[in-house]
């Protein structure tokens, strides 16, 4: 029996597909780069990454929801790209990036959820 995969792109809301697919061509190309050190306490992750070669004008870090996006800008020295998505949503007001010695530390704030849920009233 010949079994061939079909991608059903109807399941999938398609932002989670791009970070599905993205995730996966990053793992799968990669090679055997070096996960981050992760640390975290009651408000804040800690992500050190290792950056040598790169400066500060060289990198732009993007934070959307719970995900953390590192690229070199396309005229540094050396590329670097890299995403990580975190369990919770990150509070950029409480985040900060630290770069030395070629180490680059970025302590992410927890964002805390909010309940959505309103009461109804019964008549």
């Amino acid at each position: 029996m010949f079994f061939a995969p079909t991608l059903r792109t109807a399941r999938f809301a398609p932002r989670a597909y791009d970070q599905a697919f993205e995730r996966f061509a990053s793992e799968a190309f990669a090679g055997a780069r070096r996960s981050p050190l992760v640390e975290q306490d009651d408000t804040s992750w800690t992500l050190s990454l290792d950056v040598p070669g790169l400066a500060r004008e060289d990198l732009v870090i993007n934070i959307e929801g719970a995900l953390v996006r590192i690229d070199s800008k396309a005229e540094a020295k050396r590329q670097f790209k890299a995403a990580y998505e975190l369990p919770l949503d990150i509070d950029v007001t409480a985040s900060d990036a630290k770069l030395e010695n070629g180490v680059l530390t970025l302590k992410l704030g927890k964002r805390v959820p909010v309940s959505q849920a309103a009461q109804l009233q019964i008549n």
